[in-house]
């Protein structure tokens, strides 16, 4: 199954996808994080009401299907490890060894936008803005210190994401993730959320091309740790709720690590995609996100 959320007259409202129709659940069931706590068996019983409202997917806007987060996205770094060599020596006096574990950080959820939705650049904000596609998970139950062979009872569903990073950002602060992370509207996930027995993990293959190109390609079994490992890392001693997004990292082609390096600019378009769980489509645009601040211009730093 799919579930996706879309914009229905202004407000957003939960629906199960089928085909190139989207047949909307009541609204008295509850927002995506609701169903998710509910389950599938029970999103399987309201979806067999033969009067649910259905409408044509061309007719209505995608939006994130994640509307309502209890803590920030939760993330994983340097999860492939082509990935982590591709970059070594040019993160600017900041390397580090191999990792034995995954490396969690966290971001924002203002960043979250849909899958079709634009994303803002603003150079007084940062030079280097950067691209990373993703496959993400939304955890199902309330789980802690499970362990691996239990960690993918506890995944609801899975998703695409791009987690758009400003890469002088993250510099400035000390190497750390959060701030070159966490711009307002940078992050498109989606489509929708589709439940685990429609995919084969291991040989879900994550694409990214921009303006036409692709730029990062991988299979998930090159991940360097596993998605149950993740699920049982970050869950130990930690409580995970019903909800909670986690997305697992992103493969080999950034930007930064080009030579010569590739940054995004107003005008590209960005399509990530992944076996079985659709795409994002998204358009690079100009926009003022620094306002009145007296943080000097980051294109000028550097």
């Amino acid at each position: 199954m799919r579930l996706a959320t879309v914009n229905i007259s202004g407000s957003p409202r939960v629906g199960l996808v089928d085909g190139d129709d989207i047949r909307l659940l009541p609204e008295h069931e509850g927002d995506m994080v609701a169903l998710i706590a509910a389950g599938w068996a029970r999103i399987g019983q309201i979806a067999s009401d033969p009067d649910l409202q259905s409408v044509p997917l061309s007719s209505v806007r995608l939006m994130a299907p994640i509307q309502r987060f209890g803590r920030d996205v939760l993330c994983t770094g340097w999860n492939y490890w082509d990935h982590f060599e591709e970059s070594r020596g040019k993160r600017e006096g900041q390397d580090v060894d191999r990792p034995k574990a995954p490396t969690f950080f966290t971001k924002a959820p203002s960043t979250a936008i849909g899958p079709y939705d634009e994303i803002g650049l603003d150079r007084h904000i940062s030079a280097k803005w950067d691209y990373e596609a993703e496959v993400a998970l939304v955890i199902g139950k309330r789980c802690r210190s499970v362990s691996t062979a239990e960690a993918l009872d506890c995944v609801f569903g899975y998703f695409l994401a791009n987690d758009v990073s400003q890469r002088d950002l993250q510099r400035r602060h000390g190497g750390q993730w959060l701030k070159g992370k966490s711009i307002d509207g940078t992050m498109p996930i989606g489509p929708w959320i589709v439940s685990p027995d429609e995919l084969d993990l291991a040989e879900i293959r994550l694409e990214m091309t921009l303006n036409g190109e692709v730029m990062q390609s991988a299979l998930l079994k090159q991940m360097a740790f596993p998605i149950a490992e993740l699920i049982a890392e970050l869950s130990f001693g930690m409580t995970l709720e019903p909800g909670d997004v986690l997305l697992t990292g992103t493969p080999a082609g950034i930007g930064n690590a080009r030579e010569p390096q590739v940054f995004l600019k107003p005008g590209d378009q960005m399509v990530v995609s992944a076996t079985g769980l659709g795409e994002l489509r998204n358009k690079v645009v100009a926009a003022d996100l620094h306002g009145d601040t007296d943080i000097p211009s980051m294109e000028q730093a550097g």
